[in-house]
């Protein structure tokens, strides 16, 4: 399988880097679009891409997946989202949905428990989903923050829940860092059922993700404790070798758990 990517920054370096020294069984690297990528990478263009790849990965943030993912999926090329966070707009997941004949798919990212939490969804209705994410304090600073709250993240001694709400809500005010909270909507099916929150703490050397969950089919807790990447820390280093793990099950199918 040959798969391209867009975006060779912290995830999608690593991803191109791991196709082009063939890390991945069955799946090579068929080019890089990235204009600011990096110079061991093959850079190439998006029409290049199109041309010669049967899966790209987007892996640029939520913008460029709105701006090339309907493209990638008409042109008939299966397309992998990182950026699952884009997708709480409705109008641009129907177009997504819309745009084949190639296939869409979702990377679980900095979180697992989602194919659990379908299948219990899928038995009955869940009635309270909720994901609590804490992340080290000055890495959640925002653009919307007037300077007496970017300044408070940044000096705070004790953890601070920065927003609580519905999952589209949170999602929307962290896009870099409440990817999960869309993923487990997604998951469950339901936007209005999952309450999201996002906690700063200033000694959180992880990053953390609780999900709890309640239904018919029983009662469920996840917690997640990731170590930030190091080149950028509002994502978890484990989700680049998500994304690797997705690419390997897409192209060669053994024994996978969907």
């Amino acid at each position: 399988m040959r798969a391209g990517v867009i975006g060779a920054g912290s995830i999608g370096g690593v991803v191109a880097r791991a196709l082009r020294d063939g890390s991945v069984p069955g799946a090579t690297l068929s080019g890089v679009v990235d204009p600011a990528g990096a110079a061991d990478l093959p850079l190439v263009s998006l029409d290049e891409v199109l041309s010669t790849s049967d899966l790209v990965v987007e892996a640029a943030g939520q913008r460029a997946l709105a701006e090339v993912g309907p493209q990638v999926l008409a042109a008939g090329r299966d397309l992998l989202v990182v950026s699952v966070g884009a997708l709480a707009d409705d109008a641009l997941l129907d177009k997504l949905l819309c745009a084949g004949p190639g296939e869409l798919h979702l990377s679980t990212g900095a979180i697992g428990g989602l194919d659990l939490l379908r299948a219990a969804a899928r038995m009955a209705p869940l009635s309270r989903v909720t994901i609590e994410t804490t992340k080290l304090a000055a890495n959640l600073v925002q653009a919307w923050m007037s300077d007496e709250e970017a300044a408070r993240l940044r000096t705070t001694a004790e953890p601070v829940e920065l927003m609580r709400g519905p999952a589209r809500d949170v999602t929307a005010a962290f896009p870099k860092s409440a990817n999960v909270a869309a993923s487990v909507a997604l998951a469950v099916g339901d936007w209005d059922v999952v309450e999201a929150a996002v906690i700063a703490d200033p000694a959180a050397e992880l990053t953390s993700h609780v999900i709890t969950a309640d239904g018919p089919a029983g009662s469920y807790r996840f917690e997640i404790r990731n170590r930030p990447s190091p080149r950028t820390p509002t994502s978890s280093e484990v989700v680049p070798h998500a994304v690797l793990a997705a690419i390997a099950a897409l192209a060669e199918p053994r024994v996978v758990f969907r």
